[in-house]
């Protein structure tokens, strides 16, 4: 991956588009708005952001709508799968490199990721649950504990610091 994740789209691995149609059609309709339409999931009403990684197989480009869960400029990045048993494909492409690009709103910027335990993980999955209140029946419908990542805008002057 570039040093500068969006530095130079023209540098970017070919885009695969997800295999599920909800998710191409959304991110398709979110990035061609701006962020203005599809940026809510579903008829929920509950916003979401697109995240780009970069597929730790096949080395392709790859997006997801995620809910949006922000605080003080970081995200939350809640790897749920809806309870599912197993993590969700794009998981495995955060664990081979946390460098992504979020797109909420206009714009997207790039951010590294870190994955977080103990009392910080707790505080952002209390932040992840305000926002989507599904996530506590999803961790309650699974032996897995839910992978909780926190997103930090690469080149921001401020250091990472969840704890506020």
């Amino acid at each position: 991956m570039p040093e500068s994740y969006c530095a130079d789209m023209s540098n970017q691995p070919e885009y695969e588009p997800s295999p599920w149609e909800w998710v191409r059609e959304q991110v398709a309709e979110y990035e061609a708005s701006g962020g203005t339409r599809a940026n809510t999931l579903r008829d929920t009403g509950l916003p979401i952001i697109v995240m780009t990684t970069i597929g730790h197989k096949s080395g392709k480009t790859r997006k997801v709508p995620l809910m949006r869960v922000e605080h003080d400029g970081e995200y939350a990045i809640v790897a749920s799968k809806g309870g599912a048993p197993a993590h969700p494909a794009w998981y495995h492409n955060l664990v081979a490199d946390p460098r992504v690009r979020i797109q909420d709103g206009p714009e997207p910027f790039d951010f590294e990721l870190r994955l977080v335990t103990g009392d910080e993980r707790a505080l952002w999955w209390k932040r992840a649950v305000a926002a989507f209140p599904p996530y506590a029946e999803y961790q309650e419908n699974t032996d897995r504990k839910i992978p909780l990542f926190v997103a930090h805008r690469m080149g921001s002057l401020d250091a990472p610091n969840s704890a506020r």
